[in-house]
């Protein structure tokens, strides 16, 4: 009897939120649509995508492939690929074919530039922070047992 009355209650509930729902909708009239956004330019999403291309600033590092000096263009093979940029003839005076180094890069107007080139310190150059001289190596000696008299007298036979 308890099961057929919480049936019938729950049914009645269903019905009850159903009509409520049901009453909100009028027929004929057509829910508001959100407003749209303003129309864009056609050139906007070149102009963001742009702004995005200058704000990204990429690396690589490798080998110097190709330094031109005429053309202030330099070329890294990274791990990857071959990437060409041009650069201030400061940035690029001291590179030679063949370095080490990383740079960093963006790209504007579909062109790489160059914002930093910095050679790659050789592990043979590098200065070693911890490096101490050693001094001559003396075998380690043991040491002495320390023979510590009993409290209790030795007893003779």
């Amino acid at each position: 009897m308890k099961r057929l009355v919480a049936l019938i209650v729950a049914i009645l509930f269903v019905f009850a939120v159903s009509s409520v729902a049901i009453a909100q909708e009028k027929p004929g009239v057509k829910p508001a649509e959100p407003a749209k956004p303003a129309a864009k330019p056609a050139d906007a999403p070149k102009a963001e995508q742009k702004k995005a291309e200058k704000a990204k600033v990429k690396q690589v590092t490798g080998e110097v492939a190709a330094v031109d000096a005429a053309a202030n263009s330099i070329t890294v093979k990274g791990k990857k690929a071959e990437v060409k940029m041009t650069a201030d003839a400061k940035l690029i005076a001291d590179v030679k074919v063949g370095d080490k180094v990383t740079a960093k890069y963006t790209v504007q107007d579909g062109k790489n530039v160059a914002k930093s080139v910095k050679k790659a310190v050789a592990k043979a150059d590098k200065p070693k922070a911890d490096a101490k001289p050693k001094a001559d190596a003396k075998p380690a000696e043991k040491p002495k047992a320390d023979v510590k008299p009993s409290a209790e007298p030795a007893k003779k036979p």
